[in-house]
């Protein structure tokens, strides 16, 4: 656990340093003027800490997931069968899927049968699946989920989703001091402090609507996710034939039970196999397909 906090507080000073730096290499200065918003020195502070922020984290995405699913890399000479299957099975979709490298492939502890696929390009990436997915599912459906998380790589998933991420965290921060602003300023009663505004109310509805911008930011990055996933479920199928993947997924939907204690970070969440929400209004905000959809969707697939 204190591992774990200390690595939140690393990650943080280290993004927090880096756009620090930036914003002072590209000279970006105080957007809050007494005489009102600097509109391009906002849209430079914005830019540079939602994009900024998001990228850093994209860069540190393997070793991130490696300590905080504690995950355990496979080496390509183990003799341990089981080790030197799931890696050969690694191995072989990437040359089938034409990745130039083999990704890192590790096993992390986990009663929860899951994998995911994380990593900042294709040839610095990672695979990882559970203990539990080795043990409740066949051979033949831990390499069609294999494939899936080798699609995610080839389709390049996580700079797109960080490209998403950056995107919207730069709207949400420029929308927010916008409103937040001509509301503090609307409510201003002294006509001198009216320009500059006053700077708690600034702050205080800044903040609120950041939470409401970056609900409504969750929901758009949910929905790509999801077709996300569609086209992953969809990879596995035109590396190894649909047949595997739609017995993985129906095995899965009877597995889903199964809770997972462990921490993950939201963008580790993402490209796991499998997501733990149900379909509800929460549906929304969920990175996942309901499986059944999936299956369904794989049913209809014809190559």
């Amino acid at each position: 656990m204190f591992k774990r906090i200390f690595l939140f507080f690393a990650i943080n000073i280290v993004i927090v340093l880096t756009i620090s730096f930036l914003l002072q290499l590209f000279h970006v200065g105080p957007y809050l003027t007494r005489y009102g918003l600097d509109y391009k020195m906002l849209m430079a502070f914005c830019l540079i800490w939602g994009m900024g922020g998001a990228f850093i984290s994209l860069l540190l995405s393997r070793k991130m997931a490696k300590w905080l699913m504690g995950v355990r890399l496979i080496d390509p000479h183990t003799h341990n069968t089981e080790e030197r299957m799931i890696y050969n099975m690694v191995a072989s979709l990437s040359r089938k899927a034409g990745l130039q490298h083999v990704p890192e492939v590790g096993i992390f502890t986990s009663n929860e049968p899951n994998a995911f696929a994380t990593g900042p390009t294709k040839n610095r990436s990672l695979v990882a699946v559970s203990t539990g997915l080795i043990k409740e599912l066949s051979e033949e459906e831990v390499e069609a989920v294999i494939g899936h998380e080798i699609t995610h790589i080839t389709n390049g998933d996580m700079v797109t989703m960080t490209l998403l991420q950056g995107v919207i965290n730069a709207f949400v921060m420029f929308l927010a001091r916008v409103l937040a602003y001509a509301v503090s300023n609307a409510l201003s009663r002294d006509r001198e402090s009216k320009g500059s505004s006053n700077y708690i109310t600034f702050s205080l509805f800044t903040f609120l609507f950041e939470i409401v911008f970056m609900l409504l930011g969750a929901i758009i990055i949910a929905f790509y996710s999801r077709i996300r996933e569609y086209k992953a479920d969809k990879g596995s199928a035109q590396l190894l034939g649909k047949t595997p993947m739609i017995h993985a997924l129906r095995k899965l939907e009877k597995l889903q039970g199964i809770s997972s204690s462990e921490l993950k970070t939201q963008s580790v969440e993402a490209l796991m196999i499998t997501s733990s929400k149900k379909k509800s209004f929460l549906h929304l905000f969920s990175t996942h397909p309901p499986l059944k959809d999936r299956i369904a969707r794989l049913e209809s697939y014809s190559r």
